[in-house]
């Protein structure tokens, strides 16, 4: 070899074609060769045209050994080759080709492992689609009891019988009893539906098998019915046990009414629900019980007797009602001495239970902001107005000119509100920008309705239309901040004559007929039950009241613009009138002469005070080694 590199390095080479080489093996004529990188260096016996060195370039050395290595491996031991020296390439083995497509479809049945694994809920295995995502509570960690529900006396006492069947269900089947095998808790959101069910359980001391509505349903075909099958599956193992199905409406809704036909995998579910319920029997021990707050909507077969053969309506607390609710909610809230609940429980008609919770963390928030150590009836009174119209936007920045528009248009609300002898009192009135309105006027019913007359219905519109009106008078001009206010006098004038009957032109007749279909929109499906002659008389009949209403709550304003013009002013220095302050202008037609400053009394908290200091904090001021609350202002609490 190192004769080789020596004559490559004083002779000059000769670089041939791979048919030369080829031929110069055949002929014998080679002495000795070499393979480097991807050169043949060849030494030669005789001289090929002034040179013992030839040189080749190899595109493949796998080529070359293929093609030549017999004839080599022969001369070399014939003695013809005296030495040579080559590196054979690797050659890949046959079942090499296969590893890309083997590397490709792994990768494909592992992401088909995680969707899969993910689309059963986490669940363990690949192929658990059809278990039931319950959340099972014991008996033991259930320590919801009927003392825990507040406000609904009836709704517990419906529900007693189902308690006593799963603590003795031998009494019942001993004298022919059939306890209900459902019972639906149909109710607004937030009235405690859930939480009664849950009550039941913990009553019962038995399991509580959880799951929405919507768990049911998945995008595979059949999942659905697969997971009602081990729901009750898992119902009886574990019975006496209760099943709620919250939100049933999700897969309860009625069959066929759709678009798509029939063969839906919702009503696959639903049937394998309808089934399952009428399956079991009464002695098993298992009670199904559902939510929801659209029992219109719902299937008739899930309705009848044998399946949800009870219907517990679960409605917004009475005035006792929502002070037992606000008992339950105050026990790790420590109230001021002037909180009243009894007010609180009168000012807050219409709320439901969940919204009487939220009221008091609010409170609590709102104490905890200003760092005082009690609830005090400021507290409570704002984070009531922050329920009802949304926070303040204090930060806002609103020009002069929309400031007098708001103050207008909300003192005319106010000042119509007080003429009329059927509104609720105002409670509070304010020009502070909340949610997406610029101005807000808050009247709190003094006690609860179940139903409203023709009357106070005519005067909420004219209530309605005060602002637009007090603009115009005023300012000679009109906004688009009456939008709303005018879109809902409308829809209730159009509903006294559609729905309640209350025109005198086509009589007691009610044109709504309330059917739409389940998954369509409303103005889709909706059809009309009456003439184009009709319709066009009903047109006329909402114009017909909005007009007298205009009409005679413009007199109304006219009679009273000092008192509009008070209220006006008031909020455009102030921003917030009280209810008792704009009761006060209505009576005298004239503002109240301002509160005298009260005296400092020794340990009172100041606002510029820290909480820590020794003066005191919150509203209290300290006596001796008690406390006690401070007077409170003129206008603070609820009325």
């Amino acid at each position: 070899m190192a004769t080789i590199f020596i004559l490559l390095s004083q002779n000059d080479t000769e670089s041939l074609r791979y048919s030369e080489v080829r031929q110069l093996f055949e002929q014998q004529k080679v002495d000795s060769f070499i393979v480097e990188g991807d050169n043949l260096i060849i030494s030669l016996k005789e001289p090929l045209n002034g040179t013992l060195t030839a040189t080749h370039k190899l595109y493949d050395i796998n080529i070359f050994y293929n093609d030549c290595h017999e004839l080599i491996d022969r001369q070399y031991a014939d003695g013809i080759i005296t030495e040579y020296d080559y590196s054979v390439g690797w050659e890949a083995p046959w079942w090499l080709a296969f590893v890309p497509y083997i590397l490709i479809f792994a990768v494909f049945m592992l992401l088909w492992y995680f969707i899969m694994n993910k689309g059963a809920g986490g669940d363990k295995g690949a192929m658990r689609f059809g278990k039931a995502r319950t959340r099972l509570g014991s008996a033991e960690k259930n320590k919801v009891t009927f003392a825990d529900v507040a406000g609904a006396d009836e709704e517990k006492e419906e529900l007693r019988e189902i308690v006593e069947f799963l603590k003795s269900p031998k009494r019942f089947i001993e004298i022919g009893a059939r306890i209900p095998k459902g019972v639906l808790l149909v109710g607004p959101p937030g009235t405690g539906k859930t939480l009664l069910a849950k009550a039941v359980a913990g009553e019962a001391n038995v399991q509580f098998l959880s799951i929405s509505g919507s768990d049911f349903v998945e995008l595979y075909v059949g999942v659905g019915a697969s997971r009602v099958r081990d729901l009750f599956e898992q119902a009886k193992k574990a019975s006496p046990s209760i099943i709620f199905i919250d939100e049933i409406d999700a897969v309860g809704r009625q069959r066929g009414a759709g678009l798509g036909g029939g063969h839906d995998e919702r009503e696959q579910t639903l049937n394998q629900l309808l089934v399952e319920m009428d399956g079991f029997g009464t002695n098993e021990g298992v009670i199904v019980m559902a939510a929801t707050n659209r029992q219109d909507i719902l299937d008739k077969a899930l309705l009848r007797p044998g399946r949800f053969d009870r219907t517990v309506y679960v409605g917004l607390p009475d005035i006792k009602g929502r002070e037992e609710i606000l008992k339950v909610h105050i026990k790790e809230k420590p109230l001021a001495e002037d909180v009243e609940l009894k007010t609180i429980a009168k000012a807050t008609t219409g709320f439901t239970g969940a919204d009487l919770e939220n009221l008091l963390n609010e409170s609590a928030l709102l104490a905890a902001r200003r760092s005082k150590r009690f609830i005090t009836m400021p507290e409570v009174e704002e984070a009531m107005i922050k329920v009802i119209a949304g926070p303040e936007k204090r930060s806002k920045v609103v020009s002069q000119k929309d400031k007098r528009l708001a103050a207008y248009h909300e003192a005319g609300h106010a000042v119509v509100i007080n003429k009329l002898q059927h509104l609720d009192p105002v409670h509070q009135i304010s020009i502070i920008p909340r949610g997406m309105a610029g101005g807000m006027t808050i009247s709190l019913p003094s006690e609860d309705k179940s139903s409203s007359s023709k009357s106070e219905m005519l005067q909420h519109i004219e209530s309605l239309l005060g602002g637009r009106i007090a603009e115009k008078l005023v300012l000679n001009d009109i906004s688009t901040g009456a939008s709303n206010d005018l879109q809902r006098a409308t829809a209730m004038a159009r509903a006294m004559v559609t729905k309640y009957g209350m025109s005198d032109e086509l009589g007691p007749i009610t044109f709504d007929s309330g059917t739409n279909e389940v998954f369509l929109g409303r103005d889709f499906t909706q059809t009309k039950g009456y003439s184009e002659k009709v319709a066009a008389i009903i047109d006329d009949e909402v114009k017909k009241i909005i007009d007298e209403a205009y009409e005679h709550c413009l007199l109304l304003l006219k009679e009273n613009m000092d008192i509009l013009d008070l209220t006006a002013n008031y909020l455009l220095q102030n921003e917030v009138m009280d209810g008792e302050t704009f009761a006060y202008v209505c009576a005298h037609r004239a503002l109240p002469e301002p509160a005298p400053e009260p005296e400092p009394i020794k340990g009172s908290q100041d606002p510029d005070i820290p909480l820590d200091s020794p003066a005191g904090f919150g509203g209290y001021v300290q006596e001796d080694d008690s406390y006690r609350p401070a007077k409170k202002a003129p206008g603070d609490g609820l009325s």
